[in-house]
């Protein structure tokens, strides 16, 4: 699987941190990629203060997406999947059914989050999930993701736009590591654990 490991942020937005804990999973099933990444930055564009953070657990059809960087030579030919351009760094991913795909919107600033601690929060949650079916899986300095046995399990990309991410988790080849179970009980299970470390952050820092 080829994947892109983001890490974006804009700057220049700030506001004053307000305690909320509050965070809704939504299950949306098999879905096209475009219309998930427009309804995730128009999200982020216009929830308030008061917004709760969201997770969205989901599988997308075939697709390629490639960041601004991307380079035409990386492009894959004659596979009949779209290739869309989109706004994070990085060359080509592959999205497509049997991956559990999970974003999470979160409003760092009120959670108290940089985006190290979301991203390092994330990866955790991954080896908890992965630990829970006996498979032992590590997080790479400099390499955000998960890894077993040296090879990747779960790829992480993160945007960031007015002190709120929209970071995206694929896990994928739990298969071939004997982990039974489907894509949906795989991402809600992750998703879940995203959700108590982010309230275990919370509940630390109020």
């Amino acid at each position: 699987m080829k994947v892109a490991d983001v890490l974006h942020v804009e700057r220049g937005y700030s506001r004053r941190p307000t305690p909320s804990s509050q965070l809704v999973i939504k299950h949306l099933g098999l879905v096209d990629y475009a219309p998930i990444y427009d309804a995730m930055r128009r999200f982020t564009d216009v929830r308030g203060l008061a917004t709760p953070d969201e997770l969205w657990v989901l599988e997308h059809r075939p697709v390629y997406t490639s960041g601004v960087a991307g380079r035409e030579e990386h492009f894959p030919r004659g596979s009949g999947i779209a290739l869309l351009r989109i706004d994070r760094g990085g060359q080509i991913t592959y999205h497509g059914p049997g991956q559990a795909v999970v974003y999470a919107l979160v409003d760092l600033v009120r959670r108290g989050l940089k985006v190290r601690a979301m991203v390092t929060l994330i990866e955790q949650a991954v080896i908890d999930t992965l630990a829970a079916h006996g498979v032992a899986a590590t997080r790479r300095d400099g390499a955000p993701g998960v890894y077993v046995g040296g090879a990747k399990i779960a790829a992480l990309g993160l945007r960031v736009r007015r002190g709120c991410c929209y970071p995206g988790l694929e896990v994928t080849q739990m298969a071939a590591l004997g982990v039974a179970g489907g894509v949906g009980e795989l991402g809600d299970a992750l998703a879940g654990r995203i959700a108590r470390l982010l309230d275990r952050e919370h509940d630390g820092r109020h």
